[in-house]
C-alpha cells in the first residue's frame, strides 16, 4: 500500500545494551513557501503538542480546504509524563518544519512520540512498507487500549523489552495483519541478530510505570546456565522466536478485546487556564454556549470577513469571538489583539480573541461627546503603541505581514486605553526576502490607502506607513481624513489640509480644540512632522516604523524636511457659494472628497 494514505502499527523490541533509534523522513512532493498549505501546516503543528496532551496522548486532525488541506497525527507512548510528551511533540513538530521546509509529507519518531503530516488523509487506514526507513514510520504510541508491553530475561546480562502499538484509528484486523507481517519481516531479515532495525526496532524503553510491566518470567532463564549447551546462539534464537509469537498472540487478543473508537474530542474543561501563551483549540459547542448560540444581541463588531461576538467561557473569562465567513482565510505583541484560540469543525472557522472593553479608537475620536476622554497623554500613548505594533507585523513575526487596512476603527482600546491593532482580514503575507507586491484587487479603505496602492496596486511596508501617518493626523485633530477642509481658497482632505498648515508655519491649528489645554506644543509639532513624513508621495521618502519610534522617543534626532504628500493636488477643488464643484487638474483624476468606505473585494490566498 502507498505510504501516503496510512499509518503503521508499531512493534518494538529492546535489549538494554542497544542504543536509541530515532528517524525522520520527508517524502517527495513540494509546496511553495508561505503558501496556504505552508500556513496551514505551521498552524496545525504549532498547536499539536497541547492537543496531544489534552487528548490523552493521541490526536489527529486536519485543517484547510482542498487542495491546501493538511492532515496531522501525533502520539506519545503510554506512561510518558505529560511534560515530556509535550516537549517531544513540540520538538518533533519544530524539527519537521526545519527539516522538511517545503515537502508535503513528513514524519518523525524519536524515542517516546511520533508526529506525521500529509496532504492526503491517512486516518484509519493500514500501511505496510518493508524498506528499512519507511517501515519504521510509526514508532510512536497512543493510549493503553492499543498498547501492550512485556519484559523478559534472556540471559544473565540481557533483558528484552517488547512493545507493540497500533494507532487507535485502524481496525483490529489491520492491526493483526500488520503485526504478522512485522514478525515475518523480522524472521527473514534479522534472525540471530541483535539490534535489528526495520519493522521491528530496538529503541530504549520509554520507562512506563513499573506496574504496567510484568516481572521477568523465570522460565526464560539464561541458556548459558546449561554447561552442556555448546550452541548458545541457536538456543537464544530458539527461545526468542517462540517468545515473540506468544507476545504477538497476547497483544492481538488484547487489542481486539479492548478496542475503542478515539474520534471523540475532549471538551474544553471549565477550569482550564486560557491565559497561557499558546493558542488553543476550542470545540464548536464550547463557543456556541459562550456566545448564546451566536446571538445577535452579543454582536459587538463587524470585521472584514465576519461578525465579532461577545462571549463568556465556562470559567468566567470574557472573550471576543470572530466567526469567519465561509470564504475567509484569516490568524505576540502587546499592541496586537491576542488570539486565545480557534475552532475548526465542518465548515465552521472561528477565532477567539481577548476581549477589549473600550471598543475602537474611532468610537472616541470622532464623537464630540467622547473626544474629551482622550486627552493629549492618552493620544500620544496611542500613537506610540500603534507605532510599536506595526513593526511586529512587518519584521518581528514569523511571517512578514502587510496589514493593508490600518485605520481608526481597526485600533481597539483596552481597559487602560492602550491600543490594540485588530482585523487582519485583508492582510497579505510576504515570502522570505520579499519587500513589495502587486495586486489587481484593491482592498482596504480609501483615505488611508497610499497613492501607489490605490492607483497601481503596489503595496509594501511603506503602504502601512502611509496609513499610520493618516491615523496620526486624525488622532491629533480629532477629525476624519475623508472630510473636506479649505484654506486659502483651496480645498482638500485632512492630509492636504495639514500640509498647507505646515507650509504656512501654523501646524498647531490642526490640533483638536478639546485638548487645547493639555497638549505639549513640541510633542504635538513633532507628531505632525512625523505624520507628514509618513504620507509623502514617494514611498522611498517615507520612514520605516523603527525609525519612527526613535523619532517619537528621542529629543535629539533631527527630522528631515517633509515633501508634498500623496494626493496633494493644488487648486483642485474650489468652494462655490452654491456648493462644491470639482475642477480639472493636470495631475491625477481622484475625487475631491476621498471616501472612507471599506473595499472588501476578496483576495484569497
Amino acid at each position: 500500500m502507498k505510504h501516503k494514505i496510512s499509518f503503521l502499527p508499531i512493534f518494538w523490541f529492546f535489549l538494554i545494551t542497544s542504543h536509541s533509534v530515532a528517524a525522520q523522513t520527508c517524502f517527495n512532493g513540494f509546496f511553495n513557501l508561505n503558501s496556504t498549505y505552508d500556513l496551514n501546516r505551521r498552524l496545525v503543528l504549532s498547536s499539536l503538542a497541547s492537543n496531544v496532551t489534552t487528548h490523552n496522548g493521541f490526536y489527529s486532525s486536519s485543517i484547510g480546504q482542498d487542495p491546501n488541506r493538511i492532515f496531522v497525527i501525533g502520539m506519545c507512548i503510554p506512561g510518558t509524563k505529560p511534560e515530556k510528551c509535550s516537549d517531544c511533540i513540540k520538538g518533533s513538530a519544530d524539527g519537521l518544519l526545519r527539516s522538511c521546509p517545503n515537502q508535503t509529507v513528513g514524519y518523525v519518531w524519536p524515542d517516546c512520540c511520533m508526529v506525521r503530516y500529509s496532504n492526503i488523509s491517512f486516518s484509519g487506514t493500514l500501511l505496510m512498507l518493508r524498506t528499512i526507513t519507511a517501515a519504521s514510520n510509526g514508532s510512536s504510541s497512543f493510549g493503553h487500549n492499543y498498547y501492550a508491553a512485556k519484559v523478559a530475561s534472556l540471559t544473565t546480562f540481557q533483558t528484552i523489552f517488547a512493545m507493540m502499538q497500533c494507532t487507535p484509528d485502524v481496525s483490529s484486523g489491520d492491526c493483526e495483519f500488520c503485526l504478522k507481517e512485522t514478525v515475518s519481516d523480522y524472521k527473514s531479515c534479522c534472525r540471530g541478530h541483535i539490534g535489528a532495525f526495520g519493522n521491528i526496532t530496538f529503541p530504549p524503553p520509554p520507562q512506563p510505570p513499573p506496574q504496567s510491566l510484568p516481572q521477568p518470567p523465570l522460565s526464560l532463564a539464561s541458556p548459558i546456565s546449561d554447561p552442556k549447551n555448546t550452541n548458545g546462539k541457536g538456543t537464544i534464537v530458539a527461545i526468542v522466536v517462540p517468545t515473540i509469537v506468544m507476545l504477538v498472540l497476547l497483544v492481538v487478543g488484547f487489542t481486539v478485546c479492548r478496542r475503542r473508537k478515539s474520534d471523540k474530542r475532549t471538551e474544553v474543561q471549565a477550569g482550564d487556564d486560557i491565559t497561557r501563551e499558546r493558542s488553543r483549540l476550542f470545540s464548536f459547542k464550547t463557543i456556541e454556549v459562550a456566545t448564546d448560540k451566536f446571538s445577535d444581541s452579543n454582536i459587538i463588531g463587524q470585521g472584514g470577513f465576519g461578525e465579532v461576538y461577545w462571549g463568556r467561557l465556562p470559567n468566567g473569562t470574557e472573550v471576543a469571538v470572530k466567526r469567519l465567513s465561509k470564504s475567509s482565510r484569516q490568524g505576540a505583541q502587546e499592541n496586537l489583539v491576542r488570539v486565545l484560540g480557534f475552532c475548526l469543525e465542518g465548515e465552521e472557522k472561528i477565532l477567539v480573541y481577548e476581549f477589549v472593553p473600550n471598543k475602537s479608537l474611532d468610537y472616541f475620536l470622532f464623537d464630540p461627546a467622547k473626544q474629551g476622554e482622550l486627552d493629549w497623554t492618552r493620544r500620544y500613548n496611542i500613537i506610540g503603541g500603534i507605532a510599536r505594533g506595526i513593526p511586529y507585523l512587518h519584521q518581528d513575526s514569523l511571517l512578514t505581514i502587510i496589514h493593508r487596512d490600518l485605520k481608526a476603527s481597526n485600533i481597539l482600546l483596552d481597559a487602560f486605553m492602550n491600543p490594540k491593532i485588530a482585523d487582519f482580514g485583508m492582510a497579505r503575507v510576504f515570502g522570505i526576502d520579499q519587500s513589495q507586491a502587486n495586486t489587481s484587487k484593491i482592498v482596504g479603505t480609501y483615505g488611508y490607502m497610499s497613492p501607489e496602492y490605490a492607483m497601481r496596486g503596489h503595496f509594501s511596508m511603506k503602504s502601512d506607513v502611509y496609513s499610520f501617518g493618516v491615523m496620526v493626523l486624525e488622532i491629533i485633530s480629532g477629525r476624519k481624513n475623508s472630510s473636506l477642509y479649505h484654506i486659502d481658497d483651496f480645498s482638500g482632505n485632512l492630509v492636504t489640509h495639514a500640509w498647507r498648515l505646515w507650509r504656512n508655519e501654523s501646524p498647531l491649528k490642526l490640533m483638536d480644540p478639546t485638548i487645547a489645554e493639555s497638549y505639549e506644543s513640541n510633542e504635538a509639532t513633532k507628531c505632525i512632522h512625523i505624520a507628514l513624513l509618513c504620507v509623502q508621495e514617494d514611498p522611498a521618502d517615507r520612514p520605516m516604523l523603527p525609525a519612527i519610534i526613535v523619532m517619537l522617543t528621542s529629543t535629539t534626532v533631527t527630522l528631515p524636511v517633509p515633501r508634498a504628500p500623496g494626493f496633494f493636488l493644488p487648486n483642485r477643488c474650489e468652494l462655490d457659494p452654491t456648493g462644491l464643484k470639482s475642477t480639472q487638474s493636470t495631475s491625477r483624476s481622484i475625487p475631491c472628497s476621498i471616501n472612507d468606505v471599506t473595499i472588501t473585494d476578496l483576495d484569497l490566498r
